[in-house]
Formats: C-alpha cells, structure tokens, sequence
C-alpha cells in the first residue's frame, strides 16, 4: 500500500459542520484561556475559527491546526462516551446527539 507524501488539509465543511467547529473553539479557548502553558493552542483555535468563519470555501488548515483539531474532537468523544455510560436517560439523549455529530465530522474529515 502507498502512503502518499503530501496530505491535503483543505476541507469542505458544510453550515452544520461550521457551527460544531466554532462552537467547539469557543468552548476550547474558554475553557485554556487561563493557564499560560496553552497559548499555542488557543491561537490554533482562534486561527481555526477565524479560519472558518471567514466564509472562504474551501478551509484551508495548516498541519498543526487539523491535528489540533483532531485530537482534541477525539478526546472530547472520548469523554462524551464516558458521560453517556453514567447518565441517565435525557442526559443521555442529549449526550448521544452531540456524539453523532462528532463522530460523523471526524469519520467525513479528519480520519487517518
């Protein structure tokens, strides 16, 4: 099998898709703007949203920002699939919705 030598990070996110990434920045930047050590990942995130709502079609995303990104959405699942483990069953409605729509904008974009 052929690994290929350039990976392109330009994505097509539709309205949907743009709203989970600017309201996942937002909370990101919220949530790490308070400790120092994150500067790098706060200007990441408010590249990726700046980047995204700038209304270009398509997004272009440096390496370091879909990797970023990436990550951090798998984690963000990860942690959401735990919450659902333990909620109960509105919670857990709630909970599953946002799930989908992380896993379906990872499955589209940034799987590997």
């Amino acid at each position: 099998m052929k690994k290929t030598l350039f990976k392109s990070y330009s994505y097509e996110f539709d309205k949907n898709e743009k709203k989970i990434i600017t309201t996942f920045c937002k909370q990101a930047i919220q949530q790490l703007q308070d400790d120092s050590k994150f500067f790098s990942d706060i200007n990441s995130f408010n590249s990726i949203m700046e980047k995204v709502n700038s209304g270009v079609e398509p997004v272009k995303l440096t390496k370091d920002e879909a990797k970023r990104l990436s990550i951090q959405l798998r984690e963000n699942m990860k942690h959401i699939q735990n919450e659902i483990k333990k909620s109960w069953f509105i919670k857990r409605w709630l909970y599953k919705s946002v799930y989908n729509q992380y896993n379906s904008l990872i499955a589209n974009h940034f799987s590997d």
